[in-house]
């Protein structure tokens, strides 16, 4: 694989949705599939596609395509989800029960090992599968699991400590759903910080722009 250092983040940012539209195509049974057919299904164009991918290797074979099942793998390579990445979750409320109930971890290669709260009626729970933990065992049990990720559903004003805390603990990167953004040159692994209202006003800008609707 090529070195990837200065790869865009508009490049890194429409992996996820290639890897998506290629984990589609396996389920339907398709073996290959050219840049163009790609292109035209999402909504991007054929040289857009031929380039994001050459940012990491030549995957693609002039007047064959792509061999779906193997692009697949390349991009679990890339995302460094060929191996399964250990999670654990802060905040087992409403959200934080939501996601542990009802996400696909994984789809990104990630297992969930345990989840983390202050709540004495959430402690001693599970959610499918999942052991919610008292806080104060955070460092007991990151020292015997080792996980990879962690997952922050925790209020705005405990997330900067949390976060501090988790990397103590070897944590080597941080999935953050609270309202307070963290940095990552303050933490010093990735972060990717999740804003729900973000999108929302995105989608509420572009009705905006489409106009009111006709009578």
């Amino acid at each position: 694989m090529e070195n990837t250092k200065h790869v865009s983040k508009a490049v890194i940012s429409r992996l996820p949705r290639y890897y998506r539209m290629l984990r589609r195509l396996a389920e339907e049974k398709v073996k290959r599939i050219s840049s163009k057919d790609l292109a035209a299904q999402m909504g991007l164009t054929a040289s857009q596609i031929r380039q994001d991918l050459s940012c990491f290797g030549g995957f693609g074979q002039q007047g064959y395509g792509y061999n779906v099942d193997k692009l697949i793998v390349e991009l679990e390579c890339i995302f460094g989800v060929a191996s399964s990445q250990r999670a654990v979750l802060l905040g087992a409320g409403n959200l934080g029960r939501a996601l542990l109930r009802n996400f696909d971890f994984s789809f990104c290669g990630v297992r969930p090992i345990a989840a983390f709260d202050t709540e004495e009626d959430l402690v001693g729970r599970t959610f499918r599968g999942i052991p919610v933990c008292a806080l104060y065992e955070l460092e007991l049990i990151c020292g015997r699991e080792h996980p990879d990720i962690a997952v922050l559903c925790v209020p705005g004003d405990q997330v900067q400590a949390l976060a501090a805390r988790l990397v103590r603990c070897g944590v080597r990167g941080i999935w953050n759903f609270s309202s307070v953004s963290l940095r990552e040159d303050d933490l010093g692994v990735p972060v990717e910080n999740v804003h729900f209202s973000d999108s929302l006003m995105r989608l509420c800008y572009h009705m905006k722009e489409a106009g009111a609707p006709q009578e």
